[in-house]
């Protein structure tokens, strides 16, 4: 056992609970001092909850008396006494509009108002009429510089549609004599290009009528790159003699074909008869492994049925015979006498 290990671990043990005891006791502490700042601050809020309510009664008893409510002229013993006229003049401040004291055309001084306004209408339809005056008169005066700035205006317009009228009359007839001399331009025009393209045509067809292509000239189709290759657009067959070679090359084509297939039906009928006779080697092979497997199997089930019956045999020799006396209490009782 290492001694000092033990030890120094029973002193870190012994380190730890004290660590553990400290801050457990400055825990208890730390929760006592937050009890009393919260029974401290109960204690205000109590405190600040009371002077409130105190100091609310003290502003209803001081500033909100009942002769100081809205409602307090229902209650009134002295409203009689205090009653005035509904209204003692146009501006009486007690005429509210939810009061329906006052309504439109049933102020004090209706008579002064009813001539004051009489008079300002009949200044105004005066006034109204000499604006009509003064409006036909310039209506009228506009009217009469419109109809002058117009007919002048007319006039100036048919003069100018009279001069646009003669310079488009100048430019039809220069236009005119324009294009006359250019369709006489485009006639002879097309005429020299009428008999050009005659001519052309004319040297063409000579051209082709003497050229190599018409007069079927077998030079023509020879290629640069040897006698052997040919110009497929210039070619125009070949001769007797080719065509003869061809000939003879496919019959001896389709001779060796005619071989090759003679051959390859040689090569199937091999192949057949070898298949049949794998086959038939299969089939007695596989006949031959059945009557094996059928004679090791029925000589299995023999040896089975033997050792099966020896089986039953033994069992019976074993419950008759073996097993036939039954322990007594004599026999259990020399197991476990000894102290070990």
């Amino acid at each position: 056992v290492d001694k000092d290990a033990l030890d120094t671990q029973v002193k870190d043990r012994k380190i730890q609970e004290a660590a553990e005891k400290a801050r457990n006791e400055e825990l208890a502490n730390e929760m006592k001092q937050n009890d009393k700042i919260m029974c401290m601050l109960e204690q205000q809020q109590k405190n600040d909850i009371r002077n409130i309510n105190k100091a609310i009664s003290e502003f209803q008893k001081n500033f909100q008396k009942p002769e100081t409510r809205r409602e307090f002229d229902l209650s009134d013993p002295q409203a009689l006494k205090k009653d005035r006229p509904a209204r003692l003049s146009d501006n009486d401040p007690r005429c509210t509009v939810s009061g329906l004291q006052k309504f439109i055309g049933e102020d004090l001084n209706y008579d002064q108002r009813m001539k004051f306004q009489k008079e300002q209408l009949r200044e105004w339809s005066l006034q109204q009429q000499r604006d009509w005056k003064n409006a036909l008169a310039d209506q009228k005066f506009a009217d009469d510089l419109y109809d002058k700035n117009r007919i002048e205006l007319d006039q100036k317009t048919m003069e100018q549609q009279r001069k646009e009228e003669e310079n488009r009359r100048a430019v039809c007839a220069a236009t005119k004599d324009f294009n006359r001399t250019q369709a006489a331009e485009l006639a002879d025009r097309k005429k020299l290009e009428k008999y050009q393209k005659m001519k052309d045509d004319m040297d063409e067809i000579s051209s082709v009528l003497q050229g190599d292509l018409l007069s079927e000239n077998p030079e023509q189709a020879v290629s640069s790159f040897g006698r052997h290759r040919v110009i497929t657009d210039r070619w125009k067959g070949m001769n007797q003699d080719q065509l003869m070679a061809i000939r003879y090359s496919q019959h001896q084509q389709v001779l060796e074909k005619l071989r090759l297939k003679e051959e390859e039906r040689r090569r199937d009928a091999e192949w057949d008869r070898q298949s049949l006779q794998a086959a038939r080697a299969q089939l007695v092979l596989e006949r031959h492994q059945q009557r094996q497997n059928r004679e090791r199997r029925q000589a299995l089930d023999n040896v089975n049925a033997e050792l099966s019956q020896e089986q039953k045999s033994k069992n019976i020799y074993l419950k008759e015979e073996a097993y036939s006396n039954f322990p007594t209490d004599q026999y259990y009782a020399q197991f476990n006498t000894t102290s070990r």
